[in-house]
């Protein structure tokens, strides 16, 4: 219903009705509401057009249109929402008199200059409102005559002494606020969960349950926006399935305004997504363990134990969304893409399944256990989850929405581009790796481990890398570097292993390349180590195959420091333009390196997963040679 175009007879007459069937049943009422019960009448007699000029005069001004319009049918009004009793009709209205001294304190925090405009026209509320309100739980009703819309209606403020936001809730108009207490007696009528009696089914509840259902036929075909616009509405009344419905294509869209409600076991869905998702908010939150209440069999009985498998699982990244049918064998397969850091290949798994995917059960319209996947969560970029919310899915059908790009670009060029690793920086990031040709992710830690049996660890986070490897290190020596490197595919045939941010400096004296002991089996190895952030820039590339070095070499500050054996001709430093004489055509010249290694090698590695996702990560053996004679290093411990 608009506020604008309220049939005020209509309306007040509909709600009382309602309100009377909803209290058929309930014994303990006053005589007043048992008259209104008997009545299907909640308000007064109209007012008469003297009372309302009686009214103005006694006040001194004009009241607004819907105040107006409203008393012209009902000379007040009984149980507006549940917190007014009585709402004041024209001989009860009077100015606000601040009894219980708000003005002060509230008037001080208004006036900040920090605040918004709209925070700080408040000031001066207690001293100028109409209060409305006559009986209430500790509720203030107020018309602010210095809040008046082009319409000359007067915005109402209502505030509640007992609520934690402490600002009064602003509705722009009394017709506005009349709506939202209706909503809100349907949110908390009697019998509305059949709890307090027979079920409240009425005119508006059927007709909010069928735009409901027809929310949840326009999501499923793909129209998400018609979906949450009948979602909305119908949420304001409490009505089943809307809020659950709403909070799927909210959390889609990236936004969480609406609100999460809490999980419920018997919730076809609490196992498989609410409880992860929540798991995941948990994490992210930074808040204890011990708020996890769904682990804790005196509340959830039937299912702690599978809560707190759920929690364990999310907070060390195994976590699995494992939905079934053809869907959940594209999940499978999409994850497995995903964890060697092909992200667009999972992408693409994924989007070719949505429309096979079905829901469980009436309050489910989309795949939301992805969001809680560690592995396919970093996959969904805002793009692709509107995707999803696009697509036509569980049975339904409609036009198919354009595909959302490919994330990952191609080559190794963008990383010498500002902000690649690091996409909140603006300075081009330091990283060495290595890509080998004819060897998978998982046998790397084989050639490359710091010690025999090296295992890849399960994939991290980049900021839980070295936490995971090194939680326990408490010595530390100049002379020993050991990268933790991430490991992926690289393109057909190849693979590579990189360390963001290395915490060791190249040092030309010192670097043993690994790109023969990564070339053993026969293919070729290169390694690639740029370091940006220093005040010299340097650009390092080795390369070999079948365990013997091919070439090397170093440029530092724009100058050619070492070179090995026959450089190809495209890596040529002055063809490159290593010589230039600032760091912004050195980074350009490590770009053109870059896409020469591309073109020579056809590789290529992943940014999504690199700056966002996961990957599998190992302890590489040292790049460092070990300290000669009379050479000196320094090791330092923590006790």
């Amino acid at each position: 219903m608009e506020s604008r175009h309220v049939d005020w007879l209509t309306f007040l007459t509909q709600w009382s009705g309602e309100w009377a069937d909803a209290h058929r049943h309930i014994e303990e009422l006053s005589p007043d509401d048992i008259a209104a019960r008997r009545g299907r009448w909640l308000g007064a007699d109209p007012a008469t057009e003297a009372d309302i000029v009686a009214m103005e005069g006694r006040l001194g001004c004009a009241m607004p249109p819907s105040y107006r319009e409203f008393l012209r049918v009902s000379d007040g009004w009984r149980h507006a929402g549940r917190l007014v009793w009585k709402l004041a009709g024209t001989r009860e209205a009077h100015w606000h008199d601040d009894v219980m001294g708000l003005g002060e304190d509230f008037d001080e925090y208004w006036a900040e200059e920090d605040n918004p405009e709209e925070v700080r026209a408040q000031v001066g509320l207690w001293s100028r409102a109409l209060q409305l309100d006559v009986e209430s739980d500790m509720t203030f009703v107020l018309l602010d005559p210095q809040d008046v819309g082009p319409d000359g209606e007067w915005a109402v403020r209502v505030w509640a002494s007992w609520r934690a936001d402490g600002d009064p809730e602003r509705y722009p108009s009394f017709a506005a606020f009349m709506i939202a207490m209706h909503q809100e007696f349907h949110r908390h009528a009697p019998g509305r969960d059949r709890e307090d009696g027979p079920a409240f089914v009425n005119g508006t509840t059927l007709a909010q349950d069928a735009a409901v259902a027809r929310a949840r036929t326009a999501a499923l075909r793909g129209r998400h926006e018609e979906a949450a616009a009948l979602l909305a509405e119908a949420r304001k009344y409490g009505r089943p399935y809307a809020h659950e419905l709403l909070e799927q294509i909210t959390q889609l869209e990236g936004s969480r305004g609406y609100g999460v409600l809490p999980p419920y076991p018997d919730n076809p869905r609490f196992l498989s997504e609410q409880l992860p998702l929540r798991a995941v908010d948990l994490l992210n939150s930074g808040r204890p363990e011990e708020d996890w209440h769904y682990s804790d069999p005196k509340v959830f009985p039937d299912t702690a134990g599978a809560a707190a498998d759920i929690q364990r699982a999310v907070r060390e990244g195994t976590h699995r969304y494992q939905p079934g049918g053809a869907f959940g064998e594209a999940v499978h397969e999409a994850r497995e893409q995903a964890r060697w850091g092909d992200t667009d290949a999972a992408w693409q798994i994924l989007r070719a399944a949505i429309p096979s995917w079905e829901p469980l059960g009436p309050g489910h319209i989309a795949p939301m256990g992805l969001l809680a996947d560690p592995l396919l969560a970093p996959v969904l970029t805002l793009e692709r989850r509107l995707e999803i919310l696009r697509t036509p899915r569980g049975g339904e059908s409609g036009p198919v929405p354009a595909p959302a790009g490919d994330r990952n670009p191609d080559g190794l060029s963008w990383l010498a581009r500002p902000g690649a690793l690091r996409p909140w920086q603006t300075s081009v990031s330091d990283y060495r790796m290595v890509l080998v040709e004819g060897v998978a992710p998982d046998e790397l830690p084989a050639l490359l481990g710091s010690e025999p049996g090296t295992v890849l660890s399960p994939p991290l986070r980049q900021w839980d890398v070295t936490r995971h490897h090194r939680s326990g290190q408490r010595v530390f020596s100049t002379y020993e570097d050991k990268p933790l490197l991430s490991v992926g595919r690289a393109g057909p045939a190849w693979s590579f292993a990189l360390e963001q941010d290395p915490s060791a400096r190249f040092d030309t004296e010192r670097f043993v390349s690994p790109a023969p002991t990564a070339s053993v089996g026969g293919g070729r190895a290169i390694v690639i180590w740029h370091e940006w952030r220093h005040d010299t820039p340097l650009f390092h590339v080795s390369a070999a195959e079948g365990g013997t070095l091919r070439y090397a070499f170093t440029v530092s500050a724009g100058t050619l420091k070492a070179t090995i054996g026959d450089v190809p001709a495209e890596l040529a430093s002055s063809a490159l333009g290593f010589d230039a004489p600032d760091v912004t055509g050195q980074a350009e010249a490590a770009a053109r390196a870059l896409d020469a290694i591309t073109r020579i090698h056809g590789v290529t590695v992943p940014r999504l997963a690199l700056t966002e996702g996961r990957l599998h990560t190992f302890e590489s053996l040292s790049w460092t040679r070990p300290p000669g004679p009379g050479e000196t290093y320094t090791t330092s411990s923590i006790s």
